[in-house]
């Protein structure tokens, strides 16, 4: 039985394939049009799946696509009309797409994929609560979803048990979380639906001093986990732009202009509507503990990204395991519509896998030894060749500890924002300088930005304050023995830590355990760094520079590599290294450079 599963239009489109209940393949468009969060229909995505299972459009039994077009539209329509004539210049862009392609997805799904078969539509947060629960570690358990919009809903809540899926409560747009999130993001001047990383991030510098302003104004968090915005101060509905006049008066003047300098203002906000984000979680997660009474949650929705609040949730309980989708975003969803053609709506019976079912999220393309070694042929470049992996791994723990930058290109690509070691752009936590390089001279980003540690899953408690694994890279701990002083940006050149490039500002760190099951070949580095240094972390961060996908190709791992300031490259038995070019075009920028180019602090 050859399950497609489809999500796409909006953010983060994807496709995935499910052969008899089993996770085969699945894979962001972006990872493959290099158009970062791609909306469109994943056609490469798609062609890829299809080529993993080794099937024809014949062999294809259902396709089933992550939420209802119709019962979307009908929201929109029902907006605009209540808000009119505000939203009419909303209505006159959104309408000829909508007209044209996104009502019509039997028809487009019929002509890309050739496909005559069964068509399954399960609502948008069906979709988010089937890509929680079915692929958790847990026979039952409540799931929580949250994020901007589906059709109506923003949250949902339920119970999964077994094959079934029971969504018991929702929230319903406008009144929605992720899109409060998503105005902050806007108003301080970052893009939404991709800078709410950034707005994470930047919290940590800022205190919280609009947390009143925020509560009295904008929402009222009630005492059973719900809430209502006010939308007096909001635009999202039937605008252009995310919030208004009042929103701007309300904070003490208009919105960041984008790459300008930050101020204390964009960090209080931020730090703020993290705190208010946070505590409107909790509350949830309090109700849906006393409604459900189960022991175990599950995460999905755009929400459940923010790995702080996470990191909140399971210390502060009510629950006592929390596993969360690493792909939770609307990619996500396309494996969630095909979990729920599957278990619910093919009723085939469900066992549940102590180590989750998702295969570590290495889900996407792999590249053969011979494959890398013809590109590296192909276009002349010069490489080392390891016949004996641990003497490669050596090797590259050698250069690591030796302060060099490594491009990380091995096996099969991520599934969801994360890379996970597969897709890594990899450094010596210890050194203090390591988060300031990596930031400016090769990911081209502002310099607030934190790195995650990858730790062998064995260490994981003797440097975090954290009991239990966090494979997916979303979970937030205290750094052990951190001390961090002064104010503002300031405090990033005053960490006190023993892995200084992946401590927040805060003493935290976002923090990937990895094991030895699901990642052998990256573990097996983090043994041999661990061996030569007495240090069993590395800097993990994503292997691509601002503005531009994660790589998933051998072509576009060496550009990167070219084009930064990165010191080695790996693929494979491969290794590349700046000083194999000495007479050649360097990365030719200097981090004053980068910085004016790209706008950087």
């Amino acid at each position: 039985m050859n399950i497609v599963g489809i999500s796409c239009w909006y953010h983060d489109s994807a496709a995935c394939l499910i052969q008899d209940g089993r996770i085969v393949a699945a894979a962001q468009e972006e990872r493959f049009s290099r158009q970062k969060h791609d909306p469109n229909f994943p056609t490469q995505a798609l062609a890829y799946c299809m080529e993993e299972g080794g099937l024809t459009p014949e062999d294809i039994d259902i396709v089933a696509f992550y939420d209802k077009p119709f019962l979307k539209f009908e929201r929109l329509l029902e907006t605009y009309l209540s808000y009119a004539p505000k939203g009419l210049p909303s209505f006159m862009k959104a309408m000829p797409l909508w007209l044209k392609k996104k009502l019509w997805i039997p028809d487009l799904i019929s002509r890309e994929i050739d496909f005559e078969g069964q068509q399954l539509y399960p609502e948008h947060h069906e979709s988010h609560a089937a890509s929680a629960f079915y692929p958790s570690p847990f026979d039952r358990a409540a799931f929580l979803t949250t994020d901007g919009v589906g059709e109506w809903a923003t949250t949902s809540y339920g119970v999964g048990s077994g094959n079934r899926l029971q969504i018991q409560g929702e929230i319903h747009f406008p009144h929605s979380l992720g899109l409060l999130y998503s105005a902050f993001t806007y108003f301080t001047g970052f893009k939404v639906n991709s800078g709410e990383y950034k707005l994470m991030g930047l919290a940590p510098y800022g205190e919280p001093r609009y947390v009143d302003q925020i509560r009295e104004h904008l929402i009222d968090l009630k005492e059973d986990g719900s809430f209502r915005l006010n939308m007096e101060y909001f635009t999202f509905p039937y605008g252009l732009t995310m919030t208004g006049s009042k929103f701007a008066e309300l904070f003490g003047g208009p919105r960041r202009d984008p790459e300008t300098p930050l101020t204390r203002r964009e960090m209080d906000l931020a730090r703020s509507v993290q705190v208010v984000t946070e505590d409107a979680l909790m509350g949830m997660a309090r109700h849906v503990h006393a409604v459900t009474g189960e022991t175990n949650l599950c995460l999905a929705g755009g929400v459940a990204l923010n790995c702080v609040a996470n990191g909140r949730m399971l210390r502060e309980g009510p629950f006592e395991h929390v596993w969360i989708q690493p792909a939770a975003g609307d990619a996500g969803g396309a494996l969630g519509a095909a979990l729920m053609a599957w278990y619910d709506y093919l009723g085939n019976p469900r066992e549940a896998n102590p180590a989750d079912d998702m295969r570590g999220s290495y889900l996407g393309p792999s590249f053969s030894e011979a494959e890398i070694l013809e590109f590296l042929e192909s276009d002349q470049v010069p490489h080392e060749h390891y016949a004996d992996e641990d003497a490669m791994l050596a090797r590259v723990a050698e250069l690591l500890a030796d302060q060099k930058v490594v491009g990380w290109f091995q096996g099969r690509m991520e599934f969801g924002p994360r890379a996970l070691g597969n897709r890594s752009i990899l450094a010596d936590p210890r050194g203090r300088e390591v988060q300031r390089t990596v930031n400016l001279k090769i990911k081209f980003r502002e310099s607030f930005r934190p790195f995650a540690p990858s730790i062998l899953a064995e260490h994981v408690n003797e440097y975090f304050e954290l009991d239990r694994e966090s494979p997916y890279m979303l979970l937030v701990s205290g750094v052990r023995d951190a001390h961090i002083e002064g104010e503002g940006l300031e405090r990033l050149q005053k960490i006190d830590s023993a892995i200084p490039s992946v401590t927040h500002v805060d003493g935290s760190a976002r923090i990937q355990t990895v094991h030895e099951r699901t990642n052998p070949l990256y573990y097996r580095l983090l043994k041999a760094f661990h061996t030569r240094t007495g240090c069993p972390v590395l800097v993990n961060t994503s292997f691509n520079v601002r503005g531009e996908p994660i790589v998933g190709t051998p072509e576009q791992a060496y550009t990167c590599f070219r084009r930064t300031h990165m010191d080695a490259l790996v693929m494979g038995p491969y290794l590349v290294t700046k000083s194999m070019f000495p007479d050649s075009e360097e990365a030719v920028f200097s981090a004053e450079e980068i910085a004016a180019e790209y706008g950087l602090d």
